[in-house]
């Protein structure tokens, strides 16, 4: 089995990969927020959005500075641009397949047609 170097996009997949984690950037894109707000507004503890965001930090997809006991979250510089050119290009290749795909079908279609019509005459 072949196996790819892409430690960058394993981390920024696995970091959305859960509905919390898209939550908080969503909630990020919007304004910054402590570590406890977002706790709060996820209905979850202290604890546990502190590892959600360690996860994010490290896919690059948050920053946080603390000022006194306040840990601030913020969008981080990740942009996604290299994850969205990887699903592109396979977005273009299963577009690819299925326009073939409905080539074929078409053909059939039309072959099936053919062959009623010839029996009917």
């Amino acid at each position: 089995m072949v196996q790819y170097s892409q430690s960058g996009y394993d981390a920024c997949f696995a970091a959305l990969s859960d509905a919390t984690r898209r939550g908080v950037l969503e909630q990020l894109a919007c304004s910054d927020a402590s570590v406890t707000e977002l706790a709060e507004r996820f209905e979850m503890t202290l604890t546990a959005m502190k590892k959600h965001v360690d996860v994010l930090v490290r896919a690059g997809l948050v920053t946080t500075e603390k000022v006194g006991r306040v840990r601030t979250c913020r969008l981080g510089a990740g942009r996604l641009e290299d994850e969205l050119a990887w699903i592109e290009r396979y977005r273009q290749l299963w577009a690819a397949r299925f326009d073939a795909l409905d080539a074929v079908i078409e053909d059939l279609k039309q072959k099936e047609s053919a062959d009623e019509r010839r029996n009917d005459d």
